[in-house]
């Protein structure tokens, strides 16, 4: 894929699918939860804790790679900014961390994550949190407005990454920081590098970590420093590719063939062992 509103809409549809098909309860066989992107790495680093103090909504729509906020020192009467904000996990957990006399701000560009962390918004009882359409490379958003940006899983999907970078440091307080869970990779064979499927699950559009840490670097961050880091083995990989996949009868194969959807997965699981994993990564603004 290489045009940049091709990508938007392809992504846009796929995570409208995907949380249309958790709220319709289409199931997979013996009736169990349908499948869905992040399979794996979903709610990795949310405690018990947090998760049941959340709607259940949100928690069963979560598509991210960690908990962004596991490591940040959010106060009360903050402004938090989430890109990507989807369902709203992160923004319900940002609105507890800072008060009645903080905000949460979240960015979607997908009408049915909107409507959907709306939903579980309204559910919390949160007065201090507002969701606005938009994308990620050109944020609704002030300058210099925010004290913390982050962001779940997300920035891996822009076909513009350096305008992304730019956009944080643009919002950013001085001062501000930012901390972000994300996919990165390397040495990418070619053929998932032009798969929409593997795009819209965080595999195809996800960059190098030095790459990332210098793109933000770039737009004017500081003390940029990757916080943890989580490998994914080939179970891992095959799962959350399969998910993606788990609505086709066929998936484009290697050299022009077709395979089923969990062959594809699994083959490819194989090949990309040690070149993908989730980090966090946090930067400030000078």
């Amino acid at each position: 894929m290489s045009d940049k509103t091709e990508i938007r809409e392809r992504v846009s549809k796929d995570y409208a699918r995907a949380v249309t098909a958790q709220t319709g309860g289409g199931g997979a066989c013996c009736g169990g939860a349908p499948a869905q992107k992040g399979v794996v790495a979903k709610l990795a680093g949310y405690s018990d804790a947090e998760l049941t103090a959340l709607p259940p909504e949100a928690v069963v729509n979560s598509f991210g790679c960690g908990n962004p906020l596991a490591f940040s020192s959010v106060k009360e009467g903050q402004t938090v900014l989430d890109l990507g904000s989807g369902a709203g996990i992160d923004l319900l957990l940002a609105a507890r961390k800072v008060g009645p006399a903080g905000r949460v701000i979240g960015v979607d560009m997908t009408d049915e994550m909107i409507a959907k962390a709306n939903e579980n918004i309204a559910a919390s009882k949160l007065q201090n949190v507002v969701v606005r359409k938009g994308i990620i490379e050109e944020l609704p958003v002030d300058t210099a407005s925010v004290d913390w940006v982050i962001s779940n899983c997300v920035i891996n999907l822009s076909p513009e990454k350096p305008r992304v970078f730019g956009e944080i440091a643009r919002v950013l307080k001085s001062g501000g920081t930012m901390i972000v869970s994300d996919i990165v990779a390397e040495n990418l064979p070619p053929e998932v590098l032009k798969s929409p499927i593997l795009h819209s699950s965080c595999v195809a559009g996800a960059i190098s970590e030095k790459d990332y840490i210098a793109g933000l670097e770039a737009a004017g961050l500081v003390d940029v420093e990757v916080l943890d880091r989580l490998a994914y083995d080939s179970n891992q990989l095959e799962s959350f590719i399969g998910s993606e996949l788990a609505d086709l009868k066929e998936a484009p194969g290697c050299c022009g063939s077709s395979a089923r959807g969990g062959d594809w997965a699994k083959k490819w699981a194989s090949n990309l062992t040690g070149k993908i994993w989730s980090m966090k990564v946090k930067a400030r603004k000078p």
